[in-house]
């Protein structure tokens, strides 16, 4: 045999030397749930290792991953339905918790860089990622509501902006906004392909964000389909984003494929907590390596095409490379 694959297999040291995909924690984003009050640090229950944090215990815990060499990190709200209402009004409050944490871990850490979450649901009464009426998700009147949530997270110090609603046109909306507003330097990293998936369950049990009332299928995009997706990349590079996302990641690994095959952005990918949550579920009872399938599965992201991975994961992997 002229050709044997095996010889390039024979070591550690020569498996490494021809490693084709390589992941280091500074390709993954960190997300990160709070909530209002303080001394508190309570674990999701669907999500094994996975906390929401009282601003006071957010801070020891972003702390804590900045010793680990981690420095990007994605803040999702949980916000009391007493604050809710149908128009989302307290997401542009600058009194909201919310805005008030970011500008102190703004100031306290200036070198972190934060993406923060641009849709309705975590304050909307609804549970919608839209304005809804008469059963209806309106796309255009959203836009105004996005916007100012938008500035106001911008004026709080937000690095980057996630808007994750789905609404068609909205990021070039919301970069016209930013501009006009003075804020060029805040970045979009949109959620291009997001899918109407099972598997964000167990996020939704952490912000306590679920629809009240009927799905997000009219927004989020159907799993069968792959060449949408360009279509909706292709709006959101014309649009503005700086990065483009896939979401969930390990389902539609294709997608990833087919956006970093077409598009010079950096692709981004959520490995969602559905993902997150099947791992650790069958690791603690002992049917897989936890380890393994951890670095199996972002490994698999990266080699898909993704150069950025929000994932629960980010603080473990981190603490192996330590």
């Amino acid at each position: 045999m002229l050709r044997r694959p095996r010889r390039n297999r024979k070591s550690e040291v020569i498996r490494n030397l021809v490693r084709e995909t390589l992941l280091t924690k500074e390709n993954l984003i960190f997300p990160l749930f709070i909530k209002n009050g303080s001394g508190v640090k309570e674990e999701v229950s669907s999500m094994p290792g996975i906390f929401r944090f009282t601003p006071d215990r957010l801070e020891n815990e972003i702390a804590e991953c900045m010793d680990l060499g981690l420095k990007t990190f994605c803040l999702f709200p949980a916000f009391d339905d007493s604050q809710k209402d149908p128009i989302a009004s307290v997401s542009a409050d600058p009194g909201n918790f919310y805005l008030k944490t970011i500008e102190k871990l703004k100031s306290q850490f200036p070198e972190i860089v934060i993406m923060t979450d641009v849709a309705m649901d975590p304050y909307s009464s609804d549970g919608h990622d839209g304005l809804v009426r008469d059963g209806e998700i309106l796309n255009d009147e959203t836009l105004e509501i996005l916007g100012n949530m938008t500035l106001a997270q911008a004026r709080a110090g937000a690095d980057i902006i996630g808007p994750s609603d789905m609404m068609d046109g909205r990021v070039e909306y919301l970069r016209n906004l930013l501009d006009e507003h003075g804020y060029k330097q805040v970045s979009i990293m949109s959620y291009t392909a997001k899918y109407a998936s099972a598997f964000y369950g167990p996020f939704r049990d952490a912000l306590d964000s679920a629809p009240k009332n009927g799905d997000k299928k009219t927004y989020q995009m159907d799993p069968a389909n792959r060449r949408e997706a360009l279509i909706e990349a292709e709006l959101d590079a014309w649009e503005g984003a700086d990065m483009l996302m896939v979401k969930p990641a390990l389902a539609y690994l294709d997608v990833i494929l087919e956006l970093s095959s077409n598009f010079d952005l950096p692709i981004a990918a959520y490995n969602v907590s559905g993902e997150y949550a099947m791992i650790k579920a069958a690791g603690l009872n002992g049917w897989l390596d936890t380890q393994e399938a951890m670095l199996e599965s972002l490994v698999s992201i990266r080699r898909a095409g993704a150069r950025i991975i929000l994932t629960y994961f980010a603080k473990e992997f981190a603490l192996l490379e330590k």
